[in-house]
């Protein structure tokens, strides 16, 4: 691919901007509040497009293309059963609970709740899952540039890691927060145009879907399963994703979707970056309206590049393959770009590209930075220091964790779907936690030592089902099977699916039932942490577009109808 003047001139403003919001923050950092939490007084609608931005880095829009290549439509289920539920929920029961008892940070929270040993472990498992996050954005940021423009791998992460460095030392949170926002319009400006392009190369939605059957026929499945989200779920060997409605609903609906955006720190950290407490519970609620349009803006490229690709007689445009056959998934949307852009919007689209994995990063660094400053070091290293010293320790976690961010990007090149690696990552880590805030919130006998067994219990037991299983034609080792390979998935998110599920029936079970012999603490000390004994937020005084509620109700209803529409 090969950019002009004007391509490269808009990359160019967009890296000045990027780093000039830094430069221009630095000057309000001055406690370790303003760096980890933007001091508590960013507005609702700011937080909203951060809260959605933070998921949109490399994850989302390579990920999403690439799964929109590898399963077609049924990707829309990441959004419309795996996200908008959950985001309706975090806004009207969990919000109140997350910045009402003023916790700086998800394991704060368990401590509040439970215990400090509940905080160390799930800290040092959200540490980790940040860093190799961060990592994953880098791989796509690396392989992005070495294949379009012909750069060294190597020297493209580096690059982009120095970027994001930069401007996080500078800005805190709030300098990561308003480049997400930019980075939102700058997705939606240049997908919007790839999109309409894309679609009427392929005929329109009626074309795209002939192309689809062919697509569907070709990998053994039903001729609607590339085109239809639902109709062929009922076997596993009927859809491309290989697996039944049961596991879809229950692995992704509500394991993995509830435990990522209810209790990953990464976006739950921009809520409590909110100016108030109604501002913070209708941060997931505003961000849910473009999320579930978004499907339109990032699967449907992946959809549009497989069926070009499988085109009778050749269109110009096809997916590039790895060395053992399969095709590299994770270019769909990178390879759109240089097919249908001219110059100018192709130099849009790479930024909008760039920004998006540049902003990924930097909502996993600053999560980490916080986790590792507030929830390891000040607890565990280096109590009673000054606040000073914390914000000097938060600085230094930003470079370290960067670091470790490169290291986890060579991992990534092991799966051709981005996608399906962090999903495996959820099933570690966020699928067990889910059990354990559920049952914190909702059930005031659960115990501290309840908590953190079944925490234990639910990532043993997703080690054992991974270990002992292995997706259709994969190796023994990163991807499993390194116990013996009892059962093959016919797909790696299937394995990860139920990976979620194992992991978290493991821990709810635990948990329940080390809690029913052991201590439960006074209900005095649970007041503000568990929903029964804590009041409710009065919001009468508020119009009606503005009462959770009744916005989680309207968010929750517009998601069905998108479901029924493309059943």
């Amino acid at each position: 691919m090969k950019l002009t003047f004007i391509d490269w001139t808009v990359m160019v403003i967009y890296f000045v901007f990027v780093l000039g919001i830094g430069f221009a923050l630095k000057r309000y950092m001055k406690t370790s509040t303003d760096f980890f939490l933007s001091g508590r007084s960013i507005p609702a609608w700011i937080t909203g497009l951060a809260f959605i931005s933070a998921n949109l880095g490399a994850q989302e829009v390579i990920g999403m293309g690439a799964s929109g290549a590898k399963y077609g439509i049924a990707t829309s289920h990441f959004y419309w059963i795996g996200a908008i539920p959950a985001m309706a929920f975090i806004g009207v029961f969990m919000m109140p609970f997350y910045y009402g008892s003023r916790a700086r940070s998800v394991p704060e929270y368990l401590k509040l709740r439970f215990d400090e040993k509940t905080r160390g472990f799930n800290a040092i498992s959200f540490a980790f899952m940040t860093v190799l996050s961060s990592g994953i954005s880098l791989y796509a940021m690396g392989l992005l540039l070495e294949t379009l423009l012909g750069w060294n791998f190597s020297f493209s992460i580096l690059i982009a890691a120095a970027i994001v460095l930069i401007y996080v030392l500078l800005g805190g949170l709030t300098s990561a927060i308003y480049n997400e926002v930019l980075q939102f319009f700058l997705i939606v400006f240049g997908f919007a145009p790839l999109v309409f392009l894309g679609l009427k190369d392929a005929g329109g939605w009626a074309g795209l879907q002939t192309r689809l059957a062919a697509v569907a026929t070709a990998n053994g499945c039903s001729s609607g399963a590339w085109s239809h989200s639902w109709q062929f779920m009922g076997s596993p060997s009927a859809n491309p994703m290989g697996i039944e409605w049961f596991g879809l609903a229950m692995g992704l609906g509500f394991v993995l979707s509830f435990g990522y955006w209810c209790t990953d720190f990464l976006v739950v950290q921009r809520a409590m970056a909110a100016k108030s407490m109604s501002a913070a519970r209708r941060t997931p609620l505003i961000a849910a309206i473009p999320k579930m349009l978004f499907p339109f803006l990032v699967i449907l490229p992946g959809m549009i590049a497989i069926a070009l690709t499988y085109k009778t007689g050749g269109s110009g445009f096809s997916l590039p393959k790895k060395p053992d056959g399969t095709f590299e998934y994770n270019m769909a949307i990178p390879m759109m770009l240089g097919h249908y852009f001219p110059t100018g919007m192709l130099g849009v689209g790479l930024t909008a590209l760039m920004a998006s994995f540049m902003s990924g990063m930097a909502g996993n660094v600053t999560a980490f930075n916080t986790v590792w400053t507030y929830d390891i070091y000040q607890s565990y290293i280096k109590r009673g220091a000054s606040d000073q010293h914390y914000l000097w320790m938060g600085r230094m976690a930003t470079i370290f964790g960067i670091g470790i961010s490169i290291a986890a990007a060579y991992v990534t090149t092991r799966f051709n779907n981005i996608m399906d690696m962090l999903q495996l990552v959820f099933a570690f880590v966020n699928a067990p936690l889910l059990a354990t805030f559920l049952l914190g919130m909702f059930w005031k006998r659960t115990t501290g030592h309840g908590a953190f067994v079944g925490l234990i219990a639910g990532t043993v037991g997703a080690a054992i089902h991974h270990g002992l299983t292995l997706p259709v034609g994969a190796q023994v080792g990163i991807k499993g099977g390194w116990f013996g390979v009892l059962h093959v998935y016919p797909s790696e998110l299937a394995q990860a699916f139920w990976t979620a599920i194992v992991a978290w029936s493991a821990c709810f079970v635990i948990t329940i039932a080390v809690s029913v012999i052991t201590k439960t603490r006074n209900e005095g000390e649970l007041k503000g942490l568990v929903y029964s004994l804590t009041p409710r937020a009065r919001e009468e005084n508020l119009p009606w577009y503005q009462r959770p509620p009744v916005l989680a109700v309207i968010i929750v209803l517009a998601a069905i109808v998108l479901n029924i529409i493309f059943w």
